[in-house]
């Protein structure tokens, strides 16, 4: 019976996904081959695990990929987004099956025929956001709708942020993801959305601007920015008549407003590369951005370009990330603005090992019923346990896993390029989530539509 399951890079989001398909092993009979370009980063209960195997491979070297490939029975691909297509393409070939928790390219989505025709399934968006987003929207919506309900709003945010005992920065922020993602968050077109039956078009240098606000039980007040396009989900999700499909990145207040600092400067460009960026200090660094002054200093300089007051908590914010530091160095060369801004953060905001981060979701649902409008909202908290085993790769790696055992084990059939819409998917995993406490917990609420306050009136 084969039931060898290859995964294809072992990066931070992989504690959970490799715990679990290895704690399964036995029962399942599942052999797992790790490929990485780092084996030796490994830790060493997995690699000397009777039941996986750890090799190297670099993704470039097609003969070694196809080799690996060819003898597995489904891929698991970790890679960078960009990568996937070269394991897709090598999956079609071998007619393997295919799980990844990214976004679905236009180079993936070409493929969906002939994965069909091989009767293979390409499950694709199926870690955190997008994921669990996707999958616990469907199950409120399909249940609505089962009742006769017609849809509409709908609104969905989520947040990779940090718990509340280890949030002791200004900020209110860490990384728990890949930092890149975070520093180049909101580029490369408008934010696009649906409000009360109106577009919106929000362009990247005011997206940290118009911020709505959200509470959540026991954990305080959080602000949303939007993501950049809520309406590629309106089809999948059936929501054409909706007049509100927003979703969103989450963070604790004050974020966004003092990240636009960086937007405003130039420092988020990752369009062109600083010719000598390598041995530059911090203080210099934000001195490219600013005017030319015999007299100013680095500081004043800046003060007076943003317009802030030494006084205000943005100040105290920039200060924090010693920006101002002349001697501290960013040793990268022919680095981007965006890569340079990126090693200042990770310098600051990057988790010790004994701290735990946070993942915050929140859906609001508003619909009508037997002529009545009615408004459910759902939320999720998870917390992580360490710097190792964070809730991020905890609700990233789980519904990975989760799903590609069930598709080994022949419960998810259908077959083509997709994401996780259908009941066939959602519901084992989801009930199967809840037992490693990734719960919703579900308010009704009076039906209040949008909100005067918030973006979009």
């Amino acid at each position: 019976m084969g039931r060898t399951i290859l995964v294809v890079g072992a990066g931070k989001s992989t504690s959970y996904l490799l715990d679990y398909l290895l704690k399964k092993s036995s029962a399942e009979q599942l052999k797992l081959t790790i490929g990485d370009l780092h084996p030796e980063n490994i830790p060493s209960n997995i690699s000397s695990h009777p039941n996986c195997k750890v090799v190297q491979l670099d993704i470039f070297d097609d003969s070694a990929r196809r080799k690996l490939i060819e003898h597995c029975d489904i891929v698991v691909s970790m890679l960078p987004p960009r990568l996937h297509i070269k394991i897709a393409e090598d999956c079609i070939q071998y007619k393997k099956h295919l799980v990844t928790a990214s976004y679905v390219s236009k180079e993936i989505e070409a493929l969906h025929e002939e994965a069909k025709a091989n009767g293979l399934v390409f499950m694709n968006e199926i870690g955190l956001d997008p994921g669990i987003d996707h999958m616990s929207a469907m199950e409120v919506i399909d249940r609505i709708r089962d009742r006769g309900g017609k849809l509409l709003l709908f609104e969905s945010f989520t947040g990779g942020l940090v718990a509340p005992e280890h949030d002791t920065n200004l900020w209110s922020y860490k990384f728990t993801w890949n930092p890149r993602n975070v520093v180049v968050a909101g580029q490369g077109g408008a934010a696009k959305f649906i409000q009360e039956g109106t577009y919106k078009y929000i362009p990247y240098q005011k997206i940290f601007r118009r911020t709505e606000l959200v509470d959540i039980d026991g954990y305080g007040t959080f602000e949303v920015y939007p993501n950049r396009d809520s309406l590629k989900y309106r089809e999948a999700y059936g929501l054409q008549d909706a007049l509100t499909l927003y979703r969103g990145t989450m963070r604790r207040i004050g974020f966004s407003k003092a990240w636009q600092m960086f937007v405003i400067l130039g420092m988020t460009d990752d369009t062109y590369i600083v010719e000598n960026s390598e041995g530059m200090s911090y203080r210099e660094f934000v001195n490219l951005f600013l005017p030319y002054s015999p007299t100013d200093s680095v500081e004043l300089k800046l003060r007076h370009y943003l317009k802030i007051d030494q006084d205000d908590i943005r100040w105290g914010k920039l200060l924090e990330l010693n920006l101002f530091d002349d001697t501290k160095k960013i040793p990268l060369k022919n680095a981007t603005p965006a890569k340079m801004l990126q090693y200042i953060l990770e310098d600051s905001w990057t988790l010790k090992s004994d701290e735990r981060d946070m993942i915050v979701m929140y859906h609001k649902f508003g619909y009508e019923l037997e002529g009545v409008k009615k408004q459910l909202d759902a939320n999720m908290v998870v917390l992580g346990e360490n710097q190792t085993f964070t809730a991020m790769a905890k609700t990233v790696g789980l519904p990975v896993a989760m799903a590609t055992l069930q598709i080994l084990n022949k419960n998810i059939t259908t077959p083509g390029v997709q994401i996780p819409i259908g009941k066939e998917v959602y519901q084992p995993i989801l009930k199967e989530l809840k037992s490693y406490g990734i719960t919703f917990n579900e308010y009704q609420v009076p039906y209040l539509g949008y909100n005067p306050d918030s973006i979009g009136n």
